[in-house]
């Protein structure tokens, strides 16, 4: 996909957002257990949502924590055989050592996943964008977020987002340039006024020894 002069890889879309984990099932539910698989490397997580029944389950702790820094992750977890497509819906950390404590993972419809998966390579496409034509990232991908909320497809709302921006950018360089074009003027006219006081002062001083 091409954009002006950069050029979208369109490759990589999806496996950016999306991770298969394999969970173990558990029926201890007490902080004593929870502590024991934190302690073995593993997270204890629920399961629920659609037409399943809540699912108590551990998740690898450092493949977890990989996942869930992925933009619009979902989460494949195997469980009992059965493979279900989630999201994180709560995350609880350690407030000190940042560890993960706990997660709470939704049941994502095949719908869901589908609209999760255009967001996620967007939001990909959007950051490296971004840094070809050396636009703010944050504000881009707000951009690209909003115009796919809109209904617009990938590839349109990253074309209107970055002209958005773009304009943005240039209406924010006007504005700056015309403050400080302000602010020369008004240094200007201090300093002229400063110069006419000081010429009446000299004026004054030489009638007084006249």
């Amino acid at each position: 996909m091409r954009i002006g002069d950069a050029v979208i890889d369109d490759k990589k879309e999806t496996h950016m957002s999306k991770v298969q984990i394999d969970a173990a099932p558990r029926s201890d539910f007490g902080k004593g257990a929870a502590r024991q698989l934190r302690r073995d490397g593993r997270v204890p997580a629920v399961v629920y949502g659609g037409d399943i029944e809540v699912q108590h389950v551990s998740l690898p702790g450092h493949e977890l924590m990989l996942a869930l820094k992925k933009a619009q992750v979902i989460l494949e977890v195997n469980v009992g055989g059965d493979a279900l497509s989630v999201a994180p819906r709560q995350v609880q950390k350690d407030p000190v050592r940042g560890d993960l404590e706990h997660v709470d993972l939704i049941v994502l419809s095949a719908q869901e996943v589908r609209e999760r998966l255009v967001v996620g390579a967007a939001v990909a496409k959007a950051e490296k964008l971004a840094a070809e034509e050396e636009l703010d990232t944050v504000t881009l991908v707000m951009a690209v977020r909003e115009l796919l909320d809109e209904g617009l497809d990938t590839d349109e709302a990253l074309a209107k987002a970055v002209e958005n921006v773009r304009e943005q950018m240039a209406a924010q360089a006007a504005a700056a340039a015309q403050a400080a074009a302000a602010e020369e003027a008004a240094e200007a006219s201090e300093a002229a006024d400063e110069a006419g006081a000081a010429e009446v002062g000299d004026s004054g001083e030489s009638s007084d020894e006249g």
